[in-house]
């Protein structure tokens, strides 16, 4: 239930750019563009139904509300400069990874996914339509909340990055990176490519991708309060070892990398551009996150 602050309400639609927008910046024209794509086997046609259908869809959700709301529209690409206060609604309209891109800024507010193209997009997160988001959203007595457990990696210097789906740590190109890996089961000195944890969100992702063929039992589901951590490409070596490559942390445990590199780099789910820096000797803790993402079902 939203809570009564006295406060102007507030809604806050989250989107981004569409494949559109971003071609005609690039090839300026719609001529050039569908030159463009009909060179790849693709038509002009399907790129516009797709924008129209998400502006149409901001459109509507806009149009919906009381006229007493306050509404802000923030591009994905603007998050990490926009002030969410505590009593915002928060709609992200698109694809699935809009709601782990807002997740990392958020503390506590209510997200409602919204799907602009349901026929032809199955979303996990973003799972109603128009008007059943607009519907949950002007009485939010009525949705069912998860919480979805996130990740968060903490540097010694006190910099931190949540994640919804995961963290990676590792070499900024992702060539090798050594480390000193500690885990509840013990400690290690490795060379790999790469370490990710992640939530029972991201387990249909990247997380699943790693998880064939490797042996740590069922991932953990949405709300579940475990991760899995895996390493990539772990490199035997006289100085480097890889008994410990994959696992399970619970909501008491972490894992602590000590930089045996000039540099590694912390991002997550996906965003590079978003990242914490390592440099030799840094130690960085990855554990459960503090705060759940509260997702209307």
């Amino acid at each position: 239930m939203t809570p009564n602050t006295g406060q102007r309400r507030r809604v806050v639609l989250i989107h981004r750019r569409t494949e559109l927008e971003e071609l005609l910046d690039r090839h300026v024209t719609r001529g050039q563009v569908e030159f463009f794509l009909a060179s790849r086997g693709r038509s002009l046609a399907s790129v516009q139904s797709h924008h129209d259908s998400v502006v149409e869809a901001r459109h509507r959700l806009r149009s919906g509300l009381p006229a007493d709301w306050a509404v802000a529209e923030v591009e994905r690409g603007d998050l990490s400069r926009f002030l969410f206060a505590p009593e915002d609604t928060v709609m992200a309209v698109g694809q699935d990874g809009l709601v782990a891109n807002v997740a990392k800024y958020l503390t506590g507010q209510l997200v409602i996914g919204v799907n602009p193209e349901p026929d032809r997009n199955a979303g996990i997160l973003v799972r109603h339509d128009v008007d059943a988001g607009l519907a949950l959203l002007l009485d939010t007595r009525e949705a069912v909340v998860a919480q979805l457990t996130t990740v968060m990696a903490q540097a010694d210097t006190g910099e931190r990055l949540v994640g919804l789906n995961e963290v990676f740590v590792g070499h900024r190109s992702h060539q090798s990176a050594r480390y000193v890996l500690r885990t509840p089961a013990g400690q290690e000195r490795q060379s790999s490519s790469g370490l990710i944890v992640g939530t029972g969100t991201g387990s249909t992702g990247w997380c699943a991708s790693l998880a064939h063929d490797r042996n740590i039992g069922d991932l953990p589901g949405l709300t579940d309060d475990r991760l899995a951590w895996f390493v990539r490409e772990a490199w035997p070596s006289p100085a480097t070892g890889v008994a410990l490559t994959a696992g399970t942390l619970y909501a008491d445990e972490n894992l602590t990398v000590r930089v045996e590199s000039d540099e590694l780099v912390v991002f997550g789910d996906g965003i590079e551009s978003d990242r914490v820096r390592l440099s030799w000797g840094q130690s960085l803790t990855v554990q459960k996150g503090e705060q759940p993402v509260r997702l209307a079902l």
